[in-house]
């Protein structure tokens, strides 16, 4: 969407300061220039205005957008994807980010875009091994990322701070301190990325030393402590803890273990012998094109692996049925191993409403994206475009580590304050991935010294979660009257 900008014109000191625009067709604004336009886009859409949901009179049905989504997915496994929504109605908000892009299509949009996640709720964000081996704290799924209206991601958080305090049990009033919290850390990291220079927005991360920095103050230390320790034992979630859990020795050789339906074995899908190792061809070469992806010194040490074997895994909410691999190499020896995940990508959620991407390759597409947002990408980050896959139509796939040092916070234990805690690093670390790709200094503008967009998000978490509730409610409706199938505890 293009926004008209009124500007001041700039005075005659702004003018000897503006720097020279140099070759190439990129624009560069004088910081005072970027911080105008963010404060006229108040004019237009103010702060208060976000408060507002209220479904249109012709909303989508929900189940109608899921059913959209299930039809190319793998069929079999969508009762699980709805058992798995039925959980809560958190877990629905998990499962529900088309609903929600279509929501959000309706909402004022700022015109100020940055590289979305498309799916910023408290449980998609947690911790993870960098190159480096430090445990950062960071976004970590992307099967949605596409650019877009900042606030967008901001409000997806906002609502999941709401949905997930009503399930704890949570007061009004603390589930509103709490989101009040997360979205005023957003709005105060924004504006001081947009007084930090470039590099140093670049190279912000958050980890357990920056953590207990910036929230170990009196009062929050033993939340802090709580989440340092989860912090800890992320160290043990990595290759070969995956190894230990998910291999066994068969006739002197290393499988998977297959749990059918969620961990289903290649050989399962093939019976024939003959057919087997056409399929492990197959996806030997999936290595070898998605090798390509990678930067000449990971794609050197990935050659060192061999392929050994290869299952299908559900995982999560919101991606059970698409089609996702994992994948056993191992280097020197049996007690060398690597686990990869390839995880299909399909069209983000939000390219209906926000634009169609410039890849053409959906991997590419996530993998971009990670990588524009994430303070560091696991090493072996890459895509791979699958010409025919088994069931002989093209896929695309992202690759990477299945564990790599892996922390998911446990939201449904959380108590208020640790809560808190939580969503101001989720805001944190939201506003330093949209400070990377958008004009950081117009958004830290626009959103300003004051609470005004902190109250107008709390009002929207609210609205939107009686959307969500009634939306879950929909799909239990849906389920009792026989419209879809859906499988429980799995």
């Amino acid at each position: 969407m293009k926004m008209k900008k009124k500007k001041d014109e700039p005075s005659s000191s702004d003018k000897l300061k503006s720097a020279p625009a140099g070759t190439g067709s990129v624009h560069h604004p004088l910081p005072a220039e970027r911080a105008s336009a963010g404060k006229a886009t108040r004019s237009r859409l103010p702060r208060s205005d976000h408060a507002a949901w209220e479904p249109p009179v012709e909303r989508p049905d929900p189940i109608d957008l899921l059913e959209a989504q299930a039809a190319t997915r793998v069929s079999e496994l969508i009762p699980i994807r709805y058992g798995r929504m039925l959980a809560s109605p958190f877990a629905f908000y998990r499962g529900a980010a088309a609903i929600m892009a279509s929501d959000l299509a309706a909402t004022p949009n700022s015109g100020l875009r940055v590289q979305l996640c498309g799916d910023a709720h408290l449980a998609n964000f947690g911790g993870f091994a960098s190159p480096e081996r430090d445990l950062v704290f960071d976004i970590n799924d992307f099967d949605e990322t596409l650019p877009g209206p900042w606030e967008w991601d901001v409000k997806r958080l906002a609502a999941s701070v709401e949905i997930a305090g009503r399930e704890r049990g949570f007061s009004a009033k603390e589930r509103r301190s709490v989101v009040l919290a997360t979205v005023r850390e957003y709005r105060r990291a924004m504006r001081e990325f947009a007084g930090m220079r470039n590099l140093d927005v670049w190279y912000a991360f958050l980890d357990a030393e920056k953590i207990q920095a910036r929230w170990g103050a009196a009062g929050k230390s033993r939340d802090v402590k709580k989440i340092e320790t989860d912090f800890e034992l992320a160290h043990t979630r990595d290759n070969l803890r995956a190894f230990e859990k998910l291999t066994r020795r068969v006739d002197d050789h290393l499988r998977i273990i297959g749990h059918p339906p969620l961990v289903v074995l290649m050989e399962e899908f093939i019976q024939e012998e003959k057919e087997r190792l056409p399929i492990q061809k197959l996806f030997e070469d999936y290595l070898h094109v998605y090798r390509r992806t990678l930067r000449e010194d990971r794609r050197h040490l990935l050659e060192q692996f061999r392929l050994v074997h290869m299952a299908r895994k559900v995982v999560g909410v919101g991606s059970v049925g698409t089609r996702t691999w994992i994948i056993l190499l191992l280097g020197r020896d049996d007690d060398d191993p690597l686990f990869l995940q390839f995880k299909e990508a399909q069209a983000s959620v939000l390219e209906a409403y926000a634009g169609k991407s410039k890849y053409a390759d959906h991997g590419e597409r996530v993998v971009q994206g990670q990588r524009q947002m994430q303070a560091a990408s696991d090493i072996f980050l890459g895509w791979e475009h699958a010409l025919i896959g088994l069931d002989g139509q093209p896929r695309d796939y992202y690759a990477r580590q299945l564990w790599d040092w892996k922390l998911s916070a446990d939201i449904e234990t959380m108590p208020p304050k640790e809560m808190t805690i939580y969503g101001e690093m989720c805001g944190w670390t939201l506003a330093r991935a949209h400070a990377r790709s958008g004009d950081r200094i117009a958004i830290g503008a626009y959103l300003g010294k004051g609470d005004a967009f902190d109250q107008a998000l709390a009002e929207f978490a609210i609205a939107y979660s009686d959307q969500n509730q009634c939306d879950y409610q929909a799909l239990k409706d849906a389920v009792k009257s026989g419209r879809i199938k859906a499988k429980t505890g799995i």
